[in-house]
């Protein structure tokens, strides 16, 4: 800037104004401290490093196979960032809840997204549907004012700031990150964003170019991954590093569902996606970014094997209900649409019948393979659905999570579950409430994360985006459930926004809740562990059993003692796993 700009007089000039004019005034004084004080603020805007953030989220991997021998690289980054040892998934323990979770730091109860496949008789009235489809999400989007999701995603809210954003997912959970419907795309940067879902794109020619690169998207699982990831760093980031990156790699999910976990294809999978985390951290050394990245690697939820498979259409027709998941005509009042989810069945009762929910919940309640029961209404024996955090206008009017236990599978890995109609038993699925599904995996590394530290208070997915949009020094438009994770960042942020952390000292709450029901054939209880540091909440595991009337006079002549993992003996010694 001219001095003569800033407001006070040149050497010439005052040399023409006489010398009187020599002795500049206080104004011309108080401007030539503004102005150095604006120079240095500018100087140090130039000198500010730059901040990138990527996210590489491994689809279904549980903490407990995150090893040196199997996973190198991720082993190798936890060393030099923060491990969060008691991560969190939001319940239902799914892909597209906990996508949705990450990018937008609510829960689902405010986003909208409250289960993989649900019942939307505003999208089709004959069918349950699952929630990313680019034609479901279209039309929610048309039918909503375009807030399918009710919050806005981290994408969003960069983009909003004029930086670049890129999405790129090997599974349509992709669409869900970014959909590109809000923003207005007046900047360079902001048009040039993308999201990359599944082999498609948003905008639609983006593609192009990728597959003029790479061919088109395959079919095999693992070359899906590395189709995505060479996509992401030889073409998305060729020209320049986007502000916000997020590569969704399918596995270990894909491989675990067809085999189960730790069967020696999904150990396979396991170390193709650390290979890709690989390629991820090499493409950041050779952009010269490593020092101004953050990077999160985290997974959407843990997973399990499937003991039995239930076919809970079949069991509720033969029980005398009205029971379907699809239609030809219009579902009748009472009729029961059931939205299956792995670990976990949506039950919309139509008209909300209230006796037939009752007669519903009363039925699951004797069954031997109920785990925790939501409902929509207060009911004896249950939890509400706000307790979970999945209450909204469109819920269900019962949610079932299944029972598990701690039992091995065929390949020695602990947690077994019972689950729907959709998967053979023996292979693998998730979405219960079992602690197996429940915790997944969190490392951060980069600038802004403490060094070789562990984090044992609880985390979830939830916290991610109030952490990112503090490092990029963004507000949220209104408040989120998830809190910054204060406690891993050398210059820790309070969630209030203090320069000191209010939740680096603070011990996190852990409760459990019960729930009980006395019948005439016996006793149904529940229960539910929650933790909660600060204001926000954490749901641990949850399980239920029925105990027949017979079988707890036995119970009380044998005085056997109860807990919710195993039938334990008055030694301590366990008996059998719950379900065996």
């Amino acid at each position: 800037m001219p001095l003569a700009a800033a407001g006070f007089q040149t050497h010439s000039a005052l040399e023409t104004a006489g010398c009187c004019s020599m002795i500049p005034s206080m104004r011309s004084i108080v401007s030539l401290l503004f102005w150095i004080m604006c120079a240095s603020a500018a100087a140090a805007a130039l000198t500010k490093p730059e901040r990138h953030v990527v996210i590489v989220v491994w689809d279904g991997m549980r903490p407990d196979f995150v090893s040196e021998q199997k996973t190198p690289t991720l082993w190798k980054l936890a060393r030099e960032g923060v491990t969060f040892r008691n991560h969190h998934s939001v319940y239902p323990s799914a892909t597209m809840v906990n996508g949705t979770a990450m990018a937008t730091g609510v829960y689902p109860e405010k986003s909208g997204i409250i289960a993989n496949r649900v019942y939307r008789p505003d999208i089709d009235s004959h069918h349950t549907l699952d929630v990313e489809v680019r034609s479901v999400v279209e039309k929610g989007d048309q039918l909503s004012g375009g807030k399918y999701i009710a919050a806005p995603t981290i994408a969003e809210l960069v983009q909003r700031t004029g930086a670049r954003t890129v999405i790129a997912g090997t599974k349509t959970v992709g669409l869900l990150l970014d959909r590109q419907f809000k923003v207005r795309r007046n900047g360079g940067a902001v048009r040039s964003s993308v999201t990359l879902f599944a082999g498609q794109s948003i905008p639609t020619r983006a593609v192009a170019p990728i597959t003029h690169a790479l061919g088109p998207f395959p079919s095999a699982h693992l070359l899906k991954d590395f189709w995505t990831t060479k996509a992401l760093i030889g073409v998305l980031w060729k020209d320049s590093l986007p502000a916000f990156s997020i590569l969704w790699l399918g596995q270990p999910d894909l491989t675990q569902h067809e085999t189960a976990p730790g069967a020696p294809a999904a150990i396979a999978a396991i170390k193709s996606a650390d290979e890709n985390l690989g390629a991820v951290l090499s493409a950041l050394e050779e952009q010269n970014a490593h020092a101004t990245t953050d990077v999160f690697v985290v997974s959407d939820h843990g997973f399990s094997t499937i003991r039995r498979s239930i076919d809970l259409r079949k069991i509720l027709n033969q029980s005398g209900f009205t029971a379907m998941t699809e239609c030809s005509g219009e579902p009748k009042p009472g009729d029961i649409m059931l939205a299956g989810n792995g670990g976990s069945v949506l039950f919309y009762v139509i008209g909300h019948d209230a006796t037939v929910t009752r007669r519903l919940v009363a039925f699951l309640q004797q069954s031997d393979f109920a785990g925790v029961i939501f409902t929509r209404e207060p009911m004896e024996g249950t939890f509400v659905l706000e307790q979970a955090r999945i209450r909204s206008d469109l819920a269900p009017d019962v949610v079932m999570a299944f029972r598990w236990d701690n039992s091995k599978n065929q390949f020695g890995i602990p947690g077994m579950i019972d689950a729907d109609w959709q998967r053979a038993a023996g292979k693998g699925t998730h979405a219960t409430l079992s602690p197996w599904d429940m915790h997944n995996m969190l490392v951060a590394a980069g600038p802004d994360f403490k060094h070789g530290e562990t984090d044992d208070l609880p985390s979830s997915n939830v916290d991610l985006a109030p952490t990112i949009l503090q490092i990029f020094g963004i507000k949220p438009l209104s408040k989120i459930d998830g809190r910054i994770l204060s406690e891993a960042m050398p210059r820790a942020i309070s969630t209030n926004g203090d320069p000191q952390a209010d939740v680096v000292s603070r011990k996190p709450e852990t409760k459990t809740i019960e729930a009980i029901k006395q019948l005439s054939s016996g006793t149904w209880q529940q229960s539910l562990q929650i933790s909660r540091v600060g204001s926000t909440i954490y749901l641990d595991e949850g399980n239920g059993s029925f105990e027949a009337a017979a079988d707890k006079l036995q119970g009380d002549r044998h005085a056997h003692r109860f807990n919710w993992r195993f039938a334990v003996e008055p030694d301590g010694k366990a008996e059998c796993p719950l379900m065996q």
